[in-house]
């Protein structure tokens, strides 16, 4: 039987960076994932990108994955958030000599990054195409069988499979969970003018439509989200076709516009749990929660989880503590539960905003975004809430070492 610190059932953007973590801090990771890692990282799989907030950056300069990134993402130095096409909007600009308000990565390369740091990771055992056949929790530890024979033992296991997280399911842990009946459609385009380095969101009845800059100063990311009754037809269209709506939603600001890369899509949908842990458990990332990407702010909710369990349970381990007590995995359940489920709540809320048709309503979100950017203080707020710095920071989120 093989036996660790931790044992992490997924092995993807969340989970691997929480083991990378642990290990650069002394407690010792098993990482099981079904997954093969070079389909993962191939640029067929996946044509994500995240912008990934100033705090969540700095976790990964602090834990080392940051320099295999180097050159390969985009800083974020401007949001702009309009109604439509109207003026009247919100522009949140990064301040001079400050650092930028997030860094846009194509997902795959964050995660060959991640792929390459846990090998270089003592005490960081991690098992691809490999998944667990039974799994049993306890007072006395957590024992693992994989389906090929092996044995696995810790006193703690960490769920980080995604949304659909049986690692959850079979804890019986309660979800509040509902479908926002859209779909979000993700591509790669290059456009004739540079985006000088600013993402937009804009925001149409049916659903909001972002443009992420990427590298070269050419190329951005669109997440473009519409009804899933619209979608079959929407990714159907040939490729002149869709290249030429999405220049009309972009309201050719960027000039014309080429694709640039595979399309993809997928549903989108709102789940919470109601708790985060378990006897000898606890749940990271999707696992505990998926919001609407209206704020690119689910990766990095998964990212602050990752932080602060690592805190909770490095100094745990320093303190001789048993790692899966509930007592210090109350600690992570109170200094995440507030978090959580406030963005949970604004990224729904704005949704549902947003979604209201109408020149009325229009006219009221437009007098609302020119107030709020009237208001420095309240503006300010919104600023720290997008690179990840409001609330109780965990160490690794200010970039330092636990």
């Amino acid at each position: 039987m093989e036996r660790a610190d931790v044992i992490i059932l997924g092995g993807g953007l969340v989970g691997l960076t929480l083991a990378i973590a642990l290990g650069k801090h002394g407690v010792s990771t098993i990482v099981v994932d079904p997954a093969d890692p070079e389909q993962t990282i191939a640029k067929t799989f996946d044509g994500r990108a995240t912008a990934v907030s100033s705090s969540s950056f700095r976790m990964l300069q602090a834990i080392g994955v940051a320099g295999r990134l180097e050159g390969h993402g985009c800083p974020i130095q401007s949001i702009q958030v309009s109604d439509g096409l109207a003026p009247g909007g919100l522009v949140f600009d990064a301040e001079q000599g400050d650092d930028p308000l997030g860094m846009m990565f194509e997902n795959r390369l964050i995660r060959a990054a991640l792929f390459e740091t846990a090998k270089t990771v003592p005490g960081l055992n991690f098992l691809p195409k490999t998944r667990a056949a039974e799994v049993v929790r306890d007072a006395a530890g957590v024992r693992i069988a994989l389906e090929d024979g092996r044995l696995l033992a810790a006193p703690l296991l960490i769920g980080a499979e995604g949304r659909n997280s049986p690692t959850r399911d079979a804890a019986q842990i309660p979800m509040a969970r509902w479908s926002y009946d859209h779909v979000a459609i993700i591509q790669t385009i290059e456009h004739e003018r540079p985006h000088g380095n600013v993402a937009y969101e804009i925001f149409y009845p049916a659903g909001p439509f972002a443009i992420l800059p990427m590298l070269p100063g050419t190329r951005s990311a669109i997440v473009w989200s519409i009804s899933a009754a619209d979608a079959p037809a929407t990714l159907g269209l040939p490729d002149r076709a869709i290249a030429a709506e999405i220049e009309k939603r972009m309201g050719g600001f960027l000039g014309a516009i080429t694709l640039a890369g595979p399309r993809s899509s997928y549903p989108l949908g709102f789940h919470h749990a109601t708790q985060i842990t378990g006897e000898r458990l606890a749940l990271v990332g999707d696992a505990a929660h998926g919001i609407h990407p209206i704020a690119g702010q689910g990766l990095n909710l998964g990212f602050r989880d990752a932080a602060a369990l690592a805190q909770v349970l490095v100094e745990g381990a320093r303190l001789g503590l048993d790692l899966g007590d509930a007592q210090l995995l109350a600690r992570y359940a109170r200094w995440r539960s507030l978090d959580t489920f406030m963005v949970a709540a604004s990224t729904d809320t704005l949704t549902r905003l947003y979604g209201v048709p109408g020149k009325t309503a229009s006219a009221v979100r437009r007098f609302g975004m020119s107030l709020i950017h009237r208001i420095g203080p309240l503006k300010d707020r919104l600023m720290a809430e997008a690179r990840g710095e409001s609330g109780d920071l965990p160490l690794l989120l200010r970039g330092l070492s636990i």
